[in-house]
This record gives structure tokens, C-alpha cells and sequence, in this order.
């Protein structure tokens, strides 16, 4: 059993699409053990996304991340890493595969309704900052 941090970003909560992505994942075997809706701000995105704070790509997506309310979650179950960026699809919606979250419902790479932890090193340290309760 493993667990991961995944974001229902901005355009998936104003899509109306958090119930949908949800039931894809509950539906492969994974439970949520953890689940809150709310806003972040920039100082929040930039420990989120610390690796990327510097590139040229990374003040929109800050901008984005931080436009609206997201929903943050961890889920859990085996290989849940590997398990949630498979249903997750290419970074690249318009170039995701057919069946994935963002080859069904996304054509954007920014844009691209959903963040799952790369690694299970990532997700330890995502669900810190987002879940610190829920570190032993």
C-alpha cells in the first residue's frame, strides 16, 4: 500500500469535472485517505512546485495554479504512484492517449486538470507540505 498527492487544479473544479476524474480513480481501486477543496496562494504553489520555480514556464503556471479554488488530495493503493500517473495521461493533454484523464478531457499543457506525485520520494514530500497531518 502507497500512498500519493494528486491536484484537481483549477480548470478541473471549473470544468465541473472533480466528480468525474474522482470516479476514474476510485474506480481502478484507489481510496482517498485525505481531501480538501480550497485556494492557494503563491508562497504555497512555489513550495508545491519548487523545482520548476526558476524555469521560464513556471510564472504562468503559478498564475494558473493560484486562479481559482483546486481540490488536494491522497490517495492510496498499490503502486499508487505509478497507478495514478498512467490514469493521469501525458503532461500534455493534446497529446495524452485516449482513455486517460487529460487524453479524454483536456487539450492544454497547462491547463491539464490534474497533478500526480512523479515518484514516491514526490509524494512523500508534496503530502507534507499539503497533508502535514498525515505524517508520521
Amino acid at each position: 500500500m502507497s500512498r500519493t498527492l494528486v491536484l484537481l487544479k483549477p480548470d478541473a473544479v471549473r470544468r465541473g469535472l472533480v466528480g468525474e476524474i474522482l470516479s476514474r480513480f476510485e474506480a481502478k481501486g484507489l481510496t482517498i485517505a485525505a481531501m480538501e477543496q480550497r485556494h492557494i496562494d503563491a508562497g504555497l504553489a512555489d513550495r508545491h512546485y519548487a523545482e520548476h520555480v526558476e524555469k521560464d514556464f513556471y510564472p504562468p503556471l503559478r498564475d494558473f495554479v493560484t486562479s481559482g479554488p483546486l481540490v488536494s488530495l491522497v490517495l492510496e493503493g498499490d503502486e499508487a504512484v505509478e497507478v495514478v500517473r498512467l490514469l493521469n495521461g501525458a503532461t500534455d493533454g493534446r497529446k495524452a492517449a485516449p482513455g486517460t484523464i487529460r487524453g479524454d478531457l483536456s487539450l492544454s499543457n497547462r491547463e491539464n486538470l490534474v497533478h500526480g506525485s512523479d515518484s514516491p520520494e514526490s509524494a512523500e514530500r508534496e503530502i507534507a507540505i499539503w497533508f502535514p497531518q498525515l505524517v508520521l
